[in-house]
């Protein structure tokens, strides 16, 4: 729980932050412009990015074991017709025993393959941001590195509707 807090109360400060800066609230720190590759502002959007995307990777990459073990599981279930893996995923005393109440098994899918999904997506974030600079990245690759991350993770969320613990 004390973990889960402080990581929480650093995904709300530092997006707090990012915010503030990309809407100007601190126009002190625009010189000589806002725009200016080298003013204050500039800088600490660029910092505060990268404290973010090291947030996320947190989960994105942590939980790689338990989403690469459902996808296993899926495509044995999928591809080979191996029942047993359907049954270790969301049978009774499965990995997640919850998702075999579900009724639709596409919802299974698409939770499964919207997990990994968001892993690969992190992953292109991630070699984005650490792989270049902040003067040779193209914005329009970062913004929808983040977005489609951001969306794959969502739209696991809603699907899942809470009862997934990972």
């Amino acid at each position: 729980g004390f973990l889960i807090t402080v990581y929480a109360l650093n995904v709300v400060a530092w997006g707090g932050m990012l915010f503030l800066l990309l809407v100007n609230a601190a126009p002190a720190m625009c010189h000589p412009s806002c725009n200016d590759l080298y003013s204050a502002r500039r800088i600490w959007i660029e910092i505060t990015s990268q404290i973010l995307n090291a947030l996320f990777c947190v989960p994105g990459f942590g939980l790689i074991p338990w989403r690469f073990r459902d996808l296993y599981y899926l495509l044995r279930y999928r591809v080979g017709g191996d029942a047993g893996s359907w049954r270790a995923l969301t049978g009774v005393g499965g990995v997640h025993e919850s998702w075999g109440r579900w009724g639709a098994r596409w919802k299974v899918d698409l939770v499964v393959h919207a997990s990994c999904g968001n892993t690969y997506l992190q992953a292109v974030l991630a070699g984005l941001m650490w792989g270049m600079n902040r003067y040779t990245r193209p914005p329009w690759a970062t913004g929808l590195a983040v977005v489609a991350a951001c969306g794959a993770g969502s739209w696991r969320g809603l699907w899942s509707g809470g009862r997934i613990g990972r």
